[in-house]
């Protein structure tokens, strides 16, 4: 189908390639969250994107009935992009907890580059209009959670993790601290790097569920004192 032109083709301008169906969607979707993190996800309208592009709002309503639409794809192009690149991640990690270090930076990388994610993941007000992206987030943080949990379960099996730790908790913990690097991220306005601040605080959940060797050189000077008392 025919997208409308704009006044820039009208005046006989050079025009771009034309894109299909699935490309345009894609360029739309990512213009939508580019202008999201500059101006929040509610401020964003369609003409805005329209604007954006190029085109006019007729086009953009022909891929997407409506705004919230595009949220919903925006939300399907970040589940196939960030698990993408943390099971890339993971499966350079030469045991589960490398594997976990290396799915944690990655996460954190990738809300570096697109740090319109966290505005639309925690949107309560478009969270509230569409239940479907609520729906759809739940989906994507449990099978997320799923994902470290599985890794942690491993370690435990490999004695890298304490026997003691619980997956499931431990696996919320995971998420919890990127959410919680994020927000501090956009409440400092970037002023703490989301990088440096993710630097650490990994290594002290790492030691928290890490297995302990023990030390024996430690015991050893603990007998020695006890038999002299």
């Amino acid at each position: 189908m025919r997208e409308e032109m704009t006044s820039a083709e009208e005046a006989g301008r050079p025009r771009r390639r034309r894109m299909d169906a699935g490309e345009r969607q894609d360029e739309i979707v990512r213009t939508a969250l580019d202008l999201a993190a500059k101006h929040g996800v509610e401020s964003v309208t369609t003409q805005d994107m329209a604007d954006a592009l190029g085109l006019t709002q007729g086009a953009i309503f022909r891929h997407f009935p409506t705004k919230d639409d595009i949220w919903l794809a925006a939300i399907h192009w970040v589940r196939g992009r960030l698990m993408k690149v943390v099971d890339s991640a993971a499966i350079k990690g030469k045991d589960p907890l490398d594997a976990l270090e290396r799915m944690f930076f990655a996460h954190v990388a990738f809300i570096a580059r697109h740090p319109a994610i966290p505005r639309m993941v925690f949107s309560d007000q478009l969270l509230r209009r569409d239940t479907r992206l609520k729906l759809m987030i739940q989906e994507i943080l449990t099978g997320y959670e799923a994902r470290i949990a599985d890794l942690l379960g491993q370690a435990k099996e490999a004695g890298l993790a304490r026997q003691d730790v619980d997956e499931d908790s431990a696996a919320t913990l995971f998420i919890g601290m990127i959410q919680g690097l994020v927000l501090q991220s956009s409440i400092f306005g970037g002023r703490r790097s989301l990088i440096d601040e993710a630097k650490k605080v990994f290594p002290i959940y790492l030691d928290g569920i890490r297995d302990r060797v023990p030390d024996l050189c430690h015991d050893r000077k603990t007998e020695v004192k006890r038999a002299r008392i």
